[in-house]
């Protein structure tokens, strides 16, 4: 079976998004990989620990990644904050050099409005978006995505949040009953941004153990 790769802007998006459905690929004996964009080093600390927080948000995605079975963890090391135009193709050169060894067969990422609305979520769904396109080996493309009524129940984040989608617009439902207590538990390395985790793991215990994504597939060639 080829490989899944997670592609992310930061360190805690891996489990605050899809870490369930990223999980349960591991547990089929699936190798599944990350990829982090930034180092999270423009975040808010709030597990009181000293030192560099670039530094520290990688020892946390690295033990999140640990419980969710991760094979391996790739850190591009952008700057938190700073992804933007002038950066896509670089970063896309990059993320395609990972994806050309590990030959994945899907790859997932935030859908295109970044789920928060966070502007380096955005860039790295389109990156993604881009590398996809230039990569036919890759079967299928997944898009973590928020339903309407999830959303709503959110306090705003950033100066635009974005709405969720409908029950209809979501293609693929994954059940995460199954490694739920594993998600729970990677989300909670992540104590630096325990003010995020707790209000996010309160909205998740609301809602059915699932995780929902926006799929696009390569179309199926005419052989005739």
């Amino acid at each position: 079976m080829k490989p899944i790769v997670g592609i992310f802007a930061h360190p805690d998006d891996e489990v605050f998004g899809p870490g369930g459905t990223l999980a349960k690929f591991a547990q089929e004996g699936r190798d599944v990989y990350l990829i982090s964009v930034t180092n999270g080093d423009a975040g808010m600390n709030s597990s009181g620990k000293a030192g560099d927080l670039g530094k520290i948000r990688r020892e946390e995605m690295q033990a999140s990644a640990k419980i969710l079975g991760i094979k391996e963890v790739f850190f591009l090391e952008y700057k938190d904050g700073t992804l933007s135009n002038n950066l896509y193709h670089e970063i896309a050169g990059k993320i395609q050099a990972i994806l050309e060894k590990l030959q994945p067969e899907i790859i997932l990422t935030m859908e295109p409005r970044g789920v928060s609305g966070h502007l380096d979520h955005i860039a790295v769904s389109m990156i993604s978006s881009y590398v996809f396109e230039r990569m036919p080996a890759i079967k299928e493309i997944w898009y973590y995505a928020l339903t309407e009524e999830f959303r709503a129940g959110r306090p705003p984040y950033f100066i635009y949040f974005p709405p969720g989608y409908k029950v209809t617009e979501i293609n693929k439902t994954v059940s995460i009953q199954s490694v739920w207590e594993k998600k729970v538990a990677a989300m909670h390395q992540h104590k630096t941004q325990a003010h995020d985790m707790e209000k996010l793991l309160g909205q998740f215990m609301k809602f059915p153990k699932e995780e929902n994504f926006l799929i696009a597939e390569r179309p199926i060639e005419d052989t005739e």
